[in-house]
C-alpha cells in the first residue's frame, strides 16, 4: 500500500485540480448533427444567419387590418378581400377600409399592421364588423423582434438543451461545432460483490454502486459502459483498467481507494499511471482520488454507496463538465433548515435531506438522521445533499444552507 502521497486536501483544492486536469484533457471538438447534439457542449458561438421571425406575421387567428381604420368607441365594418393562411405568401395587399382573413403564423398583407382576433369580429358575407377594443398594432409579430441576423445567441462552453436545439432548428442550422459526450466506463471493485439476481454466499453482497452510478450518469445524458467487477488482485485490476482506458475518456471506479490491505488503486496509479490527488476532507467520501491510467482520467470513488452518490454529484459531474468543455459553474441552490443540525467533526459534510418548496415559495430542507455512508435506504428517501461547512458547528432551524438537489423537489 502506498504511504508517501501527500495528506488529504480540502474540497476547494480538489475542485481546482479537477478544473485544471479536466480542462487539460478536454475532448476534441467535432461537427455534430443537431439531431445528435442534445447535451453536447458548444465549441464555438452560434450566430443567427436570419431574423426570427423571418417576416411580419399574425400572432392570432382573425383579420388583418389597418390599425387606423379601427374606432375605439364603436364597431367598424371592413370589406373582406381575401384570406392568408400559414404557409406560402399570397402577397396580398390591403388599403384603408379592407381586411384579410388570417391565421396564426401567416405572413401579414402589405398595408396591414393589426390583427383583430376572430372572437372580436362578426362576418356577414364580404363585410367584417370589428368590435371596438383592439388597439393599433395588436397581435402582430414583427420580423426580427426575437432575433436579428448576426446576433450571437449561444456561447461556446454552453451545454445544448432542448430549447437550444429548437432555436438552432428555427435558424435552419443542421449541425454545430461541439464536444461529443464523454465515453465513460464504470467499475465496481471487490471480491465480495455479486450481480443482482445471483445468490449470496456468506460475506457476499450485491453490487449496488455500479447500477446507481450508471443511473447518475444517465441522468446527465451519458450512457455509461459497465465494466466487469474489478477483483482484489492488482495485476488483474490493472489489466482491466488498461483495456477500458483504450476506448474511454473517463473511468469511474467504486471502492478500492482507502488504505486497507486490498485497496490497490492508489498504489497502481502511482506505479503505472499518475495520481493527481488522493483523500479529500469531506464526509462521506474522504478516500476519493483522481488519477490517470495510460493517459485516460480515472475518478476513484469510495466503496460506500452514499459516498458514491455524494462524490459523483459534487465532483464527478464537475469533472465531466470540464472534460466536455463547460466553462461555467452549475447553479447553486439554497434552502432553510427545517430543524437544527449539530456537527462535531472538522470535515465538510454532505448530509442527506428532503428538499421541498413551501406554499410561500421558500425552499426548505429536512435533514435525515441516518448519517452512515452505507445507509442507501436513507439516501433513497432523500432528494438533496445538505452542505455543512468545515469545522464543528450548530446550525439552528431556519438557517439558510447550500443544497445539491439530486431528485424531484416536492
Amino acid at each position: 500500500m502506498t504511504t508517501d502521497f501527500p495528506q488529504r486536501i480540502r474540497l476547494s483544492e480538489a475542485e481546482a485540480l479537477i478544473d485544471a486536469v479536466g480542462a487539460r484533457q478536454r475532448l476534441s471538438t467535432i461537427r455534430i448533427d443537431c439531431a445528435d447534439a442534445l447535451g453536447c457542449v458548444l465549441a464555438e458561438p452560434v450566430t443567427a444567419p436570419i431574423d426570427l421571425p423571418v417576416f411580419d406575421n399574425s400572432a392570432m387567428d382573425g383579420y388583418a387590418v389597418c390599425g387606423a381604420d379601427l374606432d375605439p368607441a364603436r364597431p367598424v365594418r371592413l370589406r373582406l378581400i381575401g384570406e392568408q393562411f400559414a404557409g406560402p405568401s399570397k402577397a396580398l395587399s390591403i388599403a384603408s377600409g379592407e381586411c384579410v382573413r388570417i391565421t396564426t403564423g401567416a405572413p401579414m398583407p402589405t398595408g396591414a399592421d393589426t390583427v383583430v382576433i376572430r372572437e372580436n369580429a362578426i362576418a356577414s358575407g364580404a363585410l367584417i364588423e370589428c368590435r371596438p377594443g383592439t388597439p393599433p398594432g395588436a397581435n402582430l409579430r414583427h420580423a426580427g423582434e426575437d432575433v436579428r441576423a448576426g446576433q450571437t445567441l449561444l456561447n461556446a462552453g454552453q451545454r445544448i438543451g432542448a430549447a437550444q436545439l429548437g432555436l438552432c432548428a428555427a435558424l435552419g442550422l443542421d449541425s454545430v461545432m461541439a464536444a461529443p459526450r464523454a465515453r465513460v466506463t464504470v467499475f465496481s471493485t471487490g471480491d465480495e460483490l455479486r450481480a443482482t439476481g445471483q445468490p449470496l454466499s456468506a460475506g457476499e453482497i450485491h453490487d449496488s454502486n455500479g447500477p446507481m452510478l450508471a443511473g447518475l450518469l444517465a441522468s446527465e445524458g451519458i450512457v455509461a459502459r459497465r465494466g466487469p467487477v474489478l477483483p482484489d488482485q492488482p495485476q488483474a485490476m490493472l489489466d482491466r483498467l488498461r483495456d477500458a482506458a483504450s476506448d474511454s475518456d473517463l473511468l469511474i471506479t467504486c471502492g478500492g481507494v482507502s488504505a486497507g490491505d486490498r485497496d490497490h488503486l492508489p498504489a497502481l496509479l502511482q506505479q503505472h499511471g499518475r495520481l493527481h490527488f488522493w483523500r479529500v476532507q469531506i464526509k462521506p467520501g474522504m478516500p476519493l482520488l483522481l488519477g490517470e491510467i495510460d493517459g485516460t482520467l480515472l475518478l476513484g470513488l469510495p466503496g460506500n454507496p452514499v459516498a458514491v452518490l455524494a462524490c459523483f454529484l459534487v465532483l464527478g459531474r464537475r469533472l465531466i463538465d470540464r472534460l466536455e468543455g463547460v466553462t461555467g459553474l452549475r447553479s447553486q441552490h439554497f434552502a432553510r433548515l427545517q430543524r437544527a443540525v449539530e456537527k462535531r467533526h472538522e470535515r465538510l459534510e454532505f448530509m442527506r435531506g428532503v428538499l421541498r418548496s413551501d406554499p410561500d415559495g421558500v425552499l426548505r430542507v429536512m435533514p435525515d438522521d441516518a448519517t452512515g455512508s452505507h445507509r442507501l435506504a436513507a439516501a433513497s428517501r432523500a432528494n438533496a445533499l445538505i452542505v455543512l461547512p468545515e469545522g464543528p458547528c450548530m446550525l439552528e432551524a431556519d438557517t439558510v444552507v447550500p443544497v445539491v438537489p439530486f431528485g424531484p423537489v416536492g
